[in-house]
């Protein structure tokens, strides 16, 4: 007997559908898996011969070929666990087939029966969705993360013995519905740290607020206990919420990596991604025979931050510089190509030098001018020029450190760096792709960033002064955007200009 199921196989963020034919014919026992598959799918055959056996199923004690399609597609992972399972029992008259080609199957098995959860089931059940699938068989746990796809029934089933009874007895299963509406979701982030915490540091947060309202890079520096990775953690706090449609960005990738078992239907909140020091450059833009989105797809439309950015290897760093401009990576493999999304705000901080108390009011600096040469030369020019916001830090005088805090509350900045986004996405609305100022490319800097002499003037002076770039001077105009939004301005104007421009000259610290 020949039997039929559909499955599906991740390539990128995206799904690929694979069909599982499975035939049961004379000759001795054994099973033969086709279809490039990995070493997780070759050893389903003794996962799947033990679980239907403890499930109370005969398993058919004959030659078994199933076969991958398209067979010049690599497959991987235990998702396929379930559609084998499905087809040999199919092939064996054990179950009805007429149902088989309404529905696409996923899932690991255990050897007691009972289904466990996989990855990559989003992008799988919009894949499903599309291709005009009516009914997608998941493990319980991944059926709400399935169900945010709409028009497509999803059928979430505990037990291998449920699914069998769900192709023989249609009508005792109803589909799964979402506990909630997902286009209403709101952060669950409870305990995000607050900015009304800090004590001083004015110049610093004033930078955290336009980083939020315009997603620009950042970099905080200054001496150890001067408060860096402090302001850099209470950046997420300032952001504004996702929306459903980024909401939905943002679960495709972190269920394709896995992230998702345990976490519900949808990722609700910004991500906020901290890679060691030691992290390797595949681990920062994904990798691997086949490709997985690393941590700058991680982080997309949330923080990468990168804390002691010197280090990490200047190698590694320089992983970052085209996704920083393009907001996506391409991973090559000489079977395939994939590309993941990258529009994150990277956040850094660092020391001034080696010892760290590189122009430390309180400390000297032990350091020669040859070692913070050294020292500096880790972070490459084209690197620094992507960072918009450049901060120096500095420690807290005394009375500061001993008086109570009296800055703003997120909240309250909050409310600032939303009305900030929404004046640029009203701006925008023509544009596709564009969600805030630091992705401007030229084009829209000519249309909204025209300058007025005194404002040019102004410019131009920076960019002799500081020897500034091209791509330094477009990223003035980008933080000078920011800042007029804030400011409830239309037009750039010169202290705009002005206050962007003290945001460029830590780059000059060598």
């Amino acid at each position: 007997m020949l039997a039929r199921v559909w499955s599906a196989s991740i390539v990128g963020i995206d799904a690929v559908k694979v069909g599982v034919e499975v035939d049961v014919s004379g000759g001795l026992p054994g099973i033969v898996i086709l279809g490039l598959p990995d070493s997780a799918i070759q050893e389903s055959k003794e996962r799947v011969k033990a679980t239907l056996k403890n499930a109370g199923f005969a398993f058919p004690m004959r030659k078994i070929v199933i076969n991958l399609t398209p067979a010049d597609l690599r497959k991987e992972g235990p998702a396929f666990d379930l559609p084998i399972s499905v087809g040999i029992l199919a092939a064996s008259e054990q179950v009805n087939p007429d149902l088989l080609g309404d529905f696409l199957f996923l899932g690991e098995v255990s050897l007691d029966g009972s289904l466990r959860p996989v990855a990559g089931v989003l992008p799988i059940a919009a894949t499903a969705e599309k291709m005009g699938i009516s009914g997608l068989v998941v493990p319980v746990d991944n059926a709400q993360e399935a169900a945010v796809v709409q028009g497509l029934n999803v059928y979430g089933c505990h037990h291998i013995s449920d699914v069998v009874d769900l192709l023989n007895n249609p009508g005792k299963f109803q589909p799964v519905k979402l506990n909630e509406n997902p286009k209403t979701l709101a952060a669950t982030s409870l305990n995000l740290a607050d900015l009304q915490d800090v004590k001083g540091q004015a110049h610093a947060r004033r930078a955290l607020e336009i980083a939020a309202a315009g997603g620009h890079n950042l970099i905080f520096v200054g001496p150890p206990g001067s408060g860096k990775t402090m302001l850099a953690r209470r950046l997420p706090g300032i952001l504004p919420p996702l929306e459903f449609a980024e909401s939905l960005e943002v679960t495709r990738i972190h269920s394709v990596a896995g992230l998702l078992k345990n976490r519900g239907s949808l990722v609700r909140d910004r991500p906020f991604r901290s890679p060691h020091h030691s992290a390797s450059g595949p681990s920062l833009v994904g990798g691997g025979s086949f490709p997985r989105p690393g941590e700058i797809s991680l982080s997309h439309l949330g923080i990468l931050f990168l804390d002691e950015l010197t280090e990490f290897k200047r190698d590694v760093l320089e992983f970052l510089r085209q996704p920083l401009e393009d907001g996506y990576v391409t991973i090559s493999r000489t079977r395939q190509s994939v590309m993941f999304p990258a529009q994150f705000t990277l956040v850094a901080s660092t020391n001034p030098c080696p010892c760290g108390f590189y122009g430390d009011t309180i400390q000297p600096c032990t350091c020669s001018p040859r070692q913070r040469e050294n020292y500096w030369a880790k972070l490459s020019g084209p690197l620094m020029d992507r960072i918009d916001l450049q901060v120096a830090v500095n420690r807290l005088k005394p009375e500061e450190i001993t008086q109570e805090p009296t800055g703003e509350a997120s909240a309250s900045v909050l409310a600032r760096v939303k009305q900030a986004r929404h004046r640029a996405i009203t701006r925008f609305q023509a544009e596709a792709n564009l969600r805030c100022n630091a992705q401007m490319q030229s084009k829209h800097l000519q249309k909204w960033c025209k300058l007025d002499d005194s404002s040019r003037s102004l410019l131009e002076a920076a960019i002799r002064k500081l020897g500034l770039s091209a791509r330094a001077s477009d990223r003035i105009l980008k933080v000078a955007r920011t800042i007029a939004d804030l400011a409830a301005e239309d037009e750039i104007k010169a202290n705009h200009i002005a206050e962007a421009i003290q945001y460029r000259t830590i780059d000059r610290m060598q």
